[in-house]
């Protein structure tokens, strides 16, 4: 295996960014930015054994500054959603940035995938690891304490993306690491996915209450268009409200008469994963099969959410990678986490750690063809 640097363009600011390339003894490659730790490149094989990028990017740091879509960036401190822009933490009140109408949403909107990281590459026989870390300061987005964080990518001879989540603060703070990466599995400018059959080992969500927002009320999945314990096609419910929208600029949510789907233009919701996160173990949660490209994507974590998120609202007005458009529903999102606003939730599982004690998480991709 092997692992290449190039530019990735400047900031505003004149700071040069580096991509970073690994390639395993198949030919799958992953590369990923020293600004943001963000995943820029997953290029994969299809059936016919032809390689495509399958992951939604920008083509430089320039559109990393003042992206919204968050593509392939390291979410935190806190991602997801805080109600209120603000919770209690050790009896003292902390006031975040309100960003998405009365909410935070990913801590605010200089999330850890806008910041640049320190890079340490290392490797093995059978796989080659890139570790980014950075020191998020006391008071940094409003949270309490000095946070060590890093997030280790590896790309194995197994073609298996594992992703390796570390972050400790010296205050008690809340800490909910994630990765924005968008998926395409017939290729990043292919189209919409609809047509993607996805699974996920879930039989509830946690449905958003008044301020878009899950505020503890947990809801069981069966007989209702949530429910992907048996595999479906992200296009089964939500096509016939969405396909007018892409081909004609307007749409017909109005008429969905799912109120989780018709607020949201599709998914975009936390699932309780049924595993079992005392054991520290990575469990299956989800897979995504393209019959058209014949490509899998299997998804693995130790975290009680997964948040999936179908792409509703990404259309950037500037041409992405390769003179790619991108437009809703192109890509789908499996971010792992804890639950959205679970550190003003008791009953959610926790999300705020103490003083000197790890957040210290795993997800893997896996990458395969049908």
């Amino acid at each position: 295996m092997s692992i290449r640097k190039e530019s990735f363009g400047k900031t505003a600011g004149g700071e040069k960014a580096t991509l970073y390339t690994m390639t395993n003894k198949n030919g799958v490659s992953v590369s990923i930015t020293d600004f943001g730790a963000a995943i820029i490149s997953i290029k994969t094989p299809d059936r016919d054994g032809k390689f495509d990028d399958i992951c939604l990017s920008f083509p430089s740091v320039k559109g990393y500054e003042t992206t919204v879509d968050n593509f392939g960036g390291l979410m935190g401190r806190v991602c997801n959603r805080v109600d209120g822009a603000k919770t209690v933490i050790d009896g003292k009140e902390v006031i975040l940035e309100d960003n998405d109408g009365g909410k935070t949403l990913h801590s605010g909107n200089r999330s850890y995938n806008k910041y640049f990281y320190e890079v340490e590459a290392y490797g093995e026989e059978g796989e080659d690891s890139l570790e980014f870390s950075r020191l998020s300061p006391d008071g940094e987005q409003g949270w309490p304490g000095n946070l060590d964080v890093s997030v280790t990518y590896t790309l194995t001879d197994d073609d298996e993306l594992i992703i390796e989540y570390y972050a400790v603060s010296d205050k008690a703070t809340a800490i909910n690491l994630t990765n924005h990466a968008y998926f395409n599995l017939n290729g990043h400018a292919s189209g919409n996915v609809l047509d993607h059959k996805v699974w996920i080992k879930a039989n509830a969500f946690t449905p958003a209450g008044p301020n878009n927002v899950p505020d503890g009320k947990i809801m069981e999945v069966k007989g209702t268009p949530m429910d992907f314990t048996k595999p479906k096609e992200i296009g089964d419910y939500i096509r016939p409200f969405c396909e007018k929208k892409a081909e004609l600029g307007e749409h017909n949510f109005d008429e969905c008469p799912y109120e989780p789907i018709k607020k949201q233009h599709g998914y975009d919701h936390n699932f309780v994963l049924d595993i079992d996160c005392d054991k520290d173990e990575v469990e299956l949660v989800a897979s995504c099969v393209s019959e058209k490209s014949g490509r899998k994507l299997e998804v693995f974590t130790d975290l009680p959410g997964m948040h999936f998120y179908t792409g509703n609202w990404v259309n950037p007005p500037e041409e992405m990678k390769d003179g790619a458009k991108y437009d809703f529903w192109q890509g789908v999102c499996f971010e792992t986490q804890h639950f959205p606003n679970a550190c003003n939730v008791p009953s959610f599982p926790k999300s705020v750690y103490a003083a000197g004690e790890p957040f210290d998480s795993v997800t893997i991709y896996k990458f395969s063809v049908i």
